[in-house]
């Protein structure tokens, strides 16, 4: 009897795994031998697994585990199986199809990078897998020795590193490739940042004051010539002081040793004691500077950061009143050698903007976005931009660029950026600033008559959506289909004047999302959304059998998208969808996007190039940024945290 007694033997092994959080994997053992066989499952510390007691052991992914099972019969015989691991990613966007079946599924891509010359060179791959994936590093197309693992490290990189990196990931199922990871090795001596951030803020509806034209174009156009230099950009159009205040708070917390710092402001602003403000939307008539924003203020708490490039851009007036006050105190910081002011105009007097064949822009703006990309010194591109204004005929006499700083290394707004590894804080604080430029998903929706309306998105600013409708399929038995869109609650729409509607046209053309939507509608001011959004789609369409025109309706909760999503309003009465003049949202529902012309203001000079004034005097045409506050303001400069 005791010869006929087989020994056990493992004929198949469980495999190691990499899967998401909460993700429930099987490990399997299969073995023979003499009689009934008995199993036990045993975690990484030794410890039994509960109701591990199966060949098949289900386990719903907590965290990274090793584990064994131990297969005995009825004779005293036992074999331990192959240890596994159960490696677990914790990621908030898995993207697994829904019906995966282990083959390799890349979650994370390797990331181009710039890397100093004898600094380290990291890379690095996530592939969830069933099997765990096997991974194959190429430099340039060629296989690298001994790089096959997630991460690839290059200590003290050298020029001969540099190249084009990608990653083979396959296991028994299928095999994959990354995406290509373009790496650029750099002398140690060449300057580089280690994050680029910008905010934009452009105020152009005042609730008091005379509203402004150019401050659209100019932010949109230099957020996008900003994006093109590795910044990461926030643009927001018409904030109060309130939201002003909020949003150079997320922007505060996002600057840290080695970054390059942009603020940029398009708007009314005046100059009192050496100090620059900022005029919200909302500031009274007279308004006072703790209505204001002080920009000095501003650069204080950007230079606490130590951040290595702080540069500040102001498209405003700087018209004096009350000279003969004593400046308030502002404590100044040891020179730090890295702070550029570059301003539209010079002391005392106002910066313009100009209407061009249809189109506004500030002045010192226009010549700004000519040379932003050039790869000079900071200082040396606001020097571009003095001379080409100064050689501009419609402002001799009236704006001159004035360039101030402490720059004692030639930082170019070109710099590479020097990948780093970002903390766990760091990157808690800079989520924020991602989401509030992350765009909804598009949704198709499946009407009851069979009809599908496609609803995409796409962002102007990091405050302004446009959702698009689009009827992809008509349905067997519905003709004459036409939408509209509206949202709840109701946003307003501040280019809805015929004075905006031109500009904002041509803007909406060059952001589509979708091939002739049927309809769109503006969605402003999400900043102020304190809870979701709403799109409601109403179908209207003529049934063929009955020949009545019908009307349906769907919803599509789109949650706090863009900037919404930083809460700015920081817990005040959200206006929205109405202006304080009283004017109401207005959706472009219903009808393909327009393309008005806008009409222009009163000519000064040569006809079709008319001016404005950044300035109360809106009934002129050369209208300058500024307004000036009433003569008993003598309050003394408050803190822009105030």
């Amino acid at each position: 009897m005791k010869n006929m007694i087989r020994d056990i033997v493992i004929v198949q092994h469980p495999v190691s795994v990499y899967v998401p959080l909460n993700y429930k994997v099987t490990l399997s053992v299969r073995a023979e031998g003499t009689g009934i066989l008995n199993y036990q499952w045993f975690k990484s510390s030794k410890e039994e697994v509960f109701g591990g007691t199966r060949a098949d052991l289900i386990v719903t992914a907590q965290r990274s585990q090793l584990y064994i099972c131990r297969v005995n019969d009825q004779f005293c015989n036992c074999v331990f199986s192959e240890w596994v691991k159960v490696k677990v990613l914790d990621i908030a966007k898995p993207g697994l199809p829904v019906a995966w079946r282990g083959e390799p599924h890349i979650a994370v891509h390797p990331a181009p990078q710039t890397v100093r010359q004898g600094e380290r060179l990291t890379l690095s791959c996530t592939a969830f897998g069933i099997p765990t994936p096997h991974y194959q590093w190429y430099r340039n197309g060629h296989p690298l020795l001994g790089k096959t693992t997630d991460t690839l490290q290059i200590e003290n990189a050298e020029s001969d590193h540099r190249g084009t990196y990608l990653c083979y990931v396959s296991n028994v199922l299928e095999e994959r490739w990354t995406e290509a990871a373009d790496v650029e090795i750099v002398p140690s001596n060449q300057l580089t940042a280690t994050d680029k951030v910008a905010l934009l803020i452009g105020n152009l509806n005042y609730s008091h004051h005379p509203d402004l034209m150019a401050p659209t174009m100019d932010v949109h156009e230099l957020a996008n010539l900003l994006q093109q230099l590795g910044f990461r950009v926030v643009s927001l159009l018409d904030l109060t002081r309130e939201e002003m205040l909020a949003a150079i708070d997320k922007f505060l917390l996002l600057l840290d040793r080695g970054v390059y710092a942009l603020f940029y402001y398009a708007g009314h602003g005046y100059e009192r004691l050496g100090r620059n403000y900022l005029v919200a939307v909302d500031a009274p008539q007279p308004y006072r500077p703790e209505n204001c924003v002080c920009v000095q203020r501003v650069m204080r708490k950007m230079q606490e950061r130590r951040t290595v490039l702080n540069v500040v851009l102001l498209d405003t007036c700087r018209t004096w009143y009350n000279q003969d006050c004593i400046a308030s105190e502002i404590r100044p910081l040891v020179p730090m050698g890295n702070t550029v002011y570059g301003y539209a105009t010079c002391e005392n007097a106002e910066a313009y903007e100009v209407q061009d064949g249809g189109k506004s822009t500030g002045i010192f703006t226009k010549y700004l976005n000519k040379h932003i990309l050039q790869p000079e010194k900071v200082t040396h591109i606001l020097e571009l931009v003095s001379e080409d204004l100064g050689r501009d005929p419609f402002v001799t006499g009236k704006q001159a660029v004035e360039i101030k700083h402490t720059l004692k290394e030639p930082r170019s707004l070109t710099d590479p950026i020097r990948t780093t590894g970002h903390t766990g804080e760091l990157h808690m604080r800079d989520a924020c600033w991602r989401q509030a430029n992350e765009l909804p998903r598009q949704k198709l929706l499946i009407f009851t008559c069979g009809v599908e309306v496609e609803v995409s998105f796409s962002a102007l600013f990091s405050n302004v959506m446009v959702a698009f409708g689009t009827v992809k399929t008509t349905g067997p038995r519905a003709q004459d289909c036409t939408i509209t869109l509206r949202s709840t609650p109701a946003m307003e729409d501040i280019f809805s004047s015929p004075g905006r509607s031109g500009e904002m046209d041509s803007l909406l053309l060059n952001n589509l999302v979708a091939e002739n939507p049927d309809c769109s509608l503006r969605l402003c001011g999400l900043q102020k959304l304190q809870g979701s959004l709403v799109i409601k789609v109403d179908l209207h369409y003529t049934h063929m059998d009955r020949k009545l025109r019908l009307q349906e309706s769907k919803q599509l909760d789109i949650g706090k998208p863009l900037v919404a999503s930083c809460d700015l309003h920081r817990g005040q009465q959200a206006m929205v969808g109405q202006r304080p003049d009283g004017a109401t949202a207005q959706s472009m529902g219903h009808s393909r996007i327009s393309h008005s012309k806008q009409r222009p203001r009163q000519t000064l000079g040569q006809p079709g190039r008319p001016f404005t004034k950044r300035a109360e005097c809106a009934a002129k045409v050369l209208t300058a940024r500024s307004n000036e506050p009433g003569e008993n303001d003598e309050t003394e400069p408050q803190d822009f945290t105030s």
